[in-house]
């Protein structure tokens, strides 16, 4: 897979849920998580600054790392 395509499958996901879930966004949380943490991995592979990774898929990598620190899941790192 490209690093173009990196995370497309998780944001189609996103995407079919708020579509599906018009009124209520939050149930696609899940989602959501899927597609940074995804992202964050692509970012990762590339030595952690994410200036190599680029994914349409993906927002700028300082993006990411804000939003998982602010969702953080209790007993994961």
């Amino acid at each position: 897979m490209s690093k173009f395509q990196a995370c497309q499958d998780e944001a189609c996901d996103l995407q079919a849920c708020l579509t599906k879930n018009t009124y209520t966004p939050e149930k696609c949380d899940s989602h959501l998580r899927k597609l940074y943490e995804c992202c964050q991995r692509m970012y990762d592979s590339e030595g952690g600054n994410g200036t190599a990774s680029k994914s349409t898929a993906c927002p700028m990598p300082s993006v990411v790392k804000r939003w998982l620190k602010d969702h953080s899941v209790p007993g994961k790192p």
